[in-house]
C-alpha cells in the first residue's frame, strides 16, 4: 500500500437511537476509527467533506467512490440502512457491523456481520478492533486481487452493477452549479423559517466580501476564478444575496489585507457598484517612487 491511506467511508447511527446517545455513537466511532488506522486506512464518515455542498450528493459521491466501506447497523437505523443498500447496489467492498443486541436484517443477513458488544467493555472491543481490521486488509486485498470479486449481487446471479455518470466540466459549468446549489440551499433555508443572517453564518469567517450585485453571468464567472485561482484565498464561495444578486466571499490566508485582494478582483473585471467606488476610496494606491 502506498504512503498515502487510501479512504474508508463509515456508515453508522450518530444521534439518538435504540437508547443509545450520542456519547455512546462518538465512542463507537472512535473505536472504528482505530481500527480502520490500524488496517492503514483513513476513516471518514461518509457525510463528511473538506468543502460546503449538499449533503445528500456528497454521501451518495463517497458511497461510491470509496475504496471500501464499514457499515454499523446497530439499532437498525434508517438512514444507515438505505446507505447500505446504495453501497451494496455498486456491488463494491463493504464490511458490516453491529452491536450484540441488534438482531439480524433478513435482506442482508446472508453477509457476514462483525458484532462488538454494545457496553463497549475493554477486552472484547480489542478482540473486535482487532478482527475488524484483519477484516478490512483482507477484504480490500481480494478485491482488487479477483476480477469476480463480489461483495453481495453477484452470489444470487449476473446483474448489472449501479454506477454514476461521471463528466468533465469547465469552470463555468462548474460555477454555475454551485450557483444552482447554492439557491437551492436558501430556499430550503426560507421554507424551514429561517433568515438569511443564519445562512450568512453558515458561510463562516470570511474577511472578503465582494458585492457583485447584478453583474453580468460572464462577470460573475470571472470573479469567481480570480477568487478561486488567488494564491492567498482559502474557501472561496458565492452567496446569492437576493434575486440574481451576488456576494463573493473568502478567507485571506496568512496576514494578506482582504480589502487589498477585494481592490485587486473588483478592479480585474470592472465592477461599478457604489461599494465598488467606495472601496477604491478607501485603500490609497502604492507608491512605485
Amino acid at each position: 500500500m502506498s504512503d498515502e491511506k487510501l479512504q474508508c467511508g463509515i456508515v453508522m447511527p450518530i444521534s439518538v437511537i435504540d437508547g443509545c446517545s450520542e456519547a455512546h455513537w462518538a465512542d463507537v466511532l472512535e473505536i472504528i476509527n482505530e481500527a480502520i488506522d490500524d488496517a492503514g486506512f483513513d476513516g471518514e464518515l461518509v457525510s463528511n467533506a473538506d468543502d460546503v455542498g449538499i449533503i445528500h450528493k456528497r454521501i451518495i459521491q463517497n458511497l461510491y467512490e470509496n475504496p471500501i466501506v464499514v457499515c454499523d447497523v446497530s439499532g437498525k437505523n434508517p438512514n444507515v440502512m438505505f446507505e447500505l443498500g446504495m453501497r451494496l447496489a455498486f456491488d463494491k467492498p463493504t464490511i458490516i457491523i453491529k452491536d450484540d443486541k441488534t438482531t439480524y436484517s433478513f435482506d442482508t443477513s446472508a453477509i457476514e456481520h462483525i458484532e462488538y458488544p454494545r457496553d463497549l467493555r475493554f477486552t472484547k472491543v480489542v478482540e473486535f478492533k482487532k478482527k475488524l481490521s484483519d477484516k478490512l486488509k483482507a477484504t480490500y486485498k481480494k478485491s482488487t486481487e479477483d476480477e469476480n470479486y463480489t461483495t453481495f449481487l453477484k452470489h444470487f446471479g449476473e446483474f448489472k452493477v449501479a454506477k454514476i455518470d461521471q463528466k468533465e466540466v469547465s469552470g463555468q459549468e462548474f460555477i454555475i452549479e454551485e450557483l444552482k446549489s447554492m439557491r437551492r440551499s436558501i430556499n430550503r433555508l426560507d421554507r424551514m423559517g429561517r433568515t438569511r443572517s443564519e445562512f450568512d453564518n453558515f458561510m463562516g469567517d470570511s474577511d472578503i466580501d465582494i458585492c457583485l450585485g447584478r453583474e453580468s453571468s460572464t462577470k460573475v464567472n470571472q470573479a469567481m476564478e480570480l477568487l478561486i485561482n488567488h494564491p492567498a484565498v482559502k474557501n472561496p464561495g458565492l452567496v446569492e444575496r437576493g434575486e440574481d444578486h451576488y456576494h463573493l466571499v473568502g478567507t485571506t490566508k496568512g496576514n494578506v489585507d482582504s480589502m487589498e485582494i477585494e481592490r485587486e478582483i473588483i478592479e480585474s473585471i470592472g465592477i461599478e457598484n457604489a461599494k465598488a467606488k467606495n472601496l477604491r476610496k478607501r485603500i490609497v494606491p502604492k507608491n512605485n517612487g
